[in-house]
């Protein structure tokens, strides 16, 4: 069976995806987490971060189903929702406001800008609540649970190394964390790097994290104009607006996340993923 997927990147977060509505996805391999380990293998396969479906949802106007590139089924992806909202534009799905089904929930996004395969997309996140921390380590879950750790020359730092150290400590145990690190460069301004559990690798960036970075910073003092803040990822620039806490409910709310997202190409996949015999890893 050919089925025909699609490679998007928002910020250099790179996914591949499938429109899943008839349920073709399931009927190309009888394990779905090699069929998913084999795409999005940077050798072997497409070479992805991720891999996205969409499908049919009742009450909104589709579904997001997520799986990190080991396989397994993820927490929500930032950057994967805003990918999936340009594909079901693409397909002639939606028009500029969007509402669909994720794993966390419903969510709105809004597109902003098309033009030739590039879109600029804001997400809506979850109110944030969960967060405890300091001035230097914060704590949260965005969709996905959070470590930001703040310090200075964040370009010189071994990533994969001390994110890996962290991500599996006992601290973190059974479920493991993703791992931010943070450099506050001006007032909305903020320079990250993510180790990605699930991808057990950096990533170009995170939607997620950068979410989690900018409420950290402003948890730490680190104040913006209009709670605004720009995150620079090795993959591009990531925007994050806000309301912070209030007195009543305590949450961070009204949060969301924007920035480009690309179409990198079509294609379809002819392989049987069930002949194949090595143990492919992304």
């Amino acid at each position: 069976m050919a089925l025909t997927f699609y490679k998007f990147h928002g910020a250099g977060n790179d996914f591949v995806l499938f429109d899943n509505r008839n349920g073709h996805f399931g009927r190309v391999s009888t394990d779905t987490q090699k069929l998913i380990r084999y795409l999005c293998d940077r050798h072997m396969g497409i070479g992805a971060d991720g891999v996205i479906l969409l499908g049919n949802s009742g009450d909104a106007d589709f579904a997001m189903e997520y799986y990190n590139s080991d396989g397994n089924p993820g927490s929500f992806c930032g950057n994967g929702g805003r990918c999936i909202v340009a594909f079901a534009h693409a397909l002639n799905l939606v028009n500029e406001k969007v509402f669909f089904l994720a794993s966390d929930g419903y969510h709105e996004a809004l597109i902003n800008h098309f033009e030739s395969n590039h879109w600029d997309i804001s997400l809506k996140m979850k109110d944030v609540s969960d967060f405890y921390g300091s001035k230097k380590e914060y704590c949260l879950n965005t969709g996905s649970p959070h470590l930001v750790l703040f310090s200075k020359s964040v370009s010189d730092k071994d990533i994969v190394r001390e994110g890996r150290k962290i991500r599996y400590s006992a601290r973190f145990a059974p479920d493991g964390i993703n791992v931010n690190f943070a450099e506050v460069l001006a007032d909305n301004r903020i320079r990250m790097r993510t180790y990605e559990r699930g991808v057990e690798n950096e990533t170009m960036a995170c939607g997620t994290g950068a979410t989690a970075v900018a409420l950290a910073a402003w948890k730490s003092g680190v104040r913006s104009q209009q709670n605004s803040y720009k995150l620079i990822a090795n993959g591009g620039e990531l925007r994050v607006s806000f309301e912070p806490p209030n007195t009543e409910t305590g949450f961070f709310s009204n949060i969301w996340l924007s920035g480009q997202v690309v179409l990198v190409f079509k294609g379809n996949l002819l392989i049987n993923v069930d002949n194949i015999t090595q143990n492919t890893t992304s």
